[in-house]
């Protein structure tokens, strides 16, 4: 298992376009997935699982990754929430 905790720099947290984004991508990878934040530890392949964990500009989430591409997931999915700037 690859872990990997990022800072939400988006005005808007991980929600709706970013968000989308966001799923959009981990569904590319082969591994399982999820987002964490607090105690809360959701399916990263699902939008409405990550809006239900209502995650906001400074929150420190993990990325979880278990699988045969799990590295790359973690990094990719890392650089992606890093360029959601606006």
């Amino acid at each position: 298992m690859q872990v990997r905790e990022v800072e939400i720099v988006n005005p808007t947290g991980l929600h709706t376009r970013p968000g989308n984004r966001f799923v959009k991508k981990a569904k590319e990878f082969a591994s399982e997935i999820h987002v964490v934040k607090g105690e809360k530890r959701v399916n990263a392949k699902s939008l409405l699982t990550i809006m239900k964990a209502g995650i906001s500009l400074g929150d420190k989430i993990s990325i979880e990754a278990d699988g045969q591409d799990e590295q790359q997931a973690v990094e990719e999915l890392a650089a992606l929430i890093a360029s959601f700037t606006e």
